[in-house]
């Protein structure tokens, strides 16, 4: 039994979204047109204009397919920019807590971002949607935590629309990480209060002075 479990989302969460797609481009520009030593530069400019950066790609390289091109984008093992990630969970797992996760997404693309920031084998339990068979919000998703009949849970995501509400239903406390600017789905929160965390932070440092006491 542990007094503390702490469950993350991942995506805008532990790592922001938008690097894991630049290195995606990346490795695509790469691979389409290794002597194009800005084609990244252009696939990101178009995506950021909300163009269709696939499509143009084909369009200019007809080897590729968009099915290909979306196939390099989830299998690939993403590059991340510096990540305070492995430090704080090792704070957190040297003062007791249980680690958890709950993600959306392709079991190979979840998991490789998970190796690429290092945190894999500090998690007691991945909850991985394609790997689990239901997605958030369903309650089985986190329910699943139950087992560690820890006496206080915390859930810390991102996204009002499904991270907090049941986590909320269940009792648990809800800590929202705040948009610096950079998630690729912004943050609404004009929603009904079942939705919103109870707890706002901007950075994950901050978990510390709220939960280790």
């Amino acid at each position: 039994m542990s007094s503390k479990t702490l469950v993350f989302d991942l995506d805008d969460t532990l790592a922001l979204e938008i690097d894991y797609l630049k290195s995606a481009f990346r490795e695509i520009a790469h691979l389409a047109d290794p002597q194009h030593p800005n084609l990244a530069d252009v696939l990101i400019e178009l995506y950021s204009q909300n163009e269709n950066a696939f499509a143009w790609l084909c369009a200019a390289y007809p080897q590729f397919t968009v099915s290909n091109l979306l196939h390099i984008y989830r299998n690939h093992s993403p590059n991340y920019p510096k990540n305070n990630c492995k430090s704080l969970f090792a704070q957190l797992k040297s003062k007791g807590c249980v680690l958890g996760l709950v993600t959306d997404g392709y079991s190979i693309t979840q998991r490789n971002k998970l190796k690429a920031l290092g945190i894999e084998d500090y998690f007691d339990l991945l909850i991985i949607s394609e790997e689990f068979g239901s997605e958030k919000p369903s309650v089985a998703n986190f329910e699943v935590f139950h087992q560690f009949q820890a006496q206080h849970y915390y859930y810390v995501g991102d996204n009002v629309s499904k991270d907090f509400i049941t986590p909320n239903a269940l009792g648990w406390t809800t800590i929202c990480l705040l948009d610096a600017g950079n998630n690729i789905h912004p943050q609404d929160f004009n929603k009904d209060s079942l939705y919103l965390p109870h707890k706002n932070i901007h950075k994950l440092e901050d978990l510390l002075e709220l939960i280790v006491q």
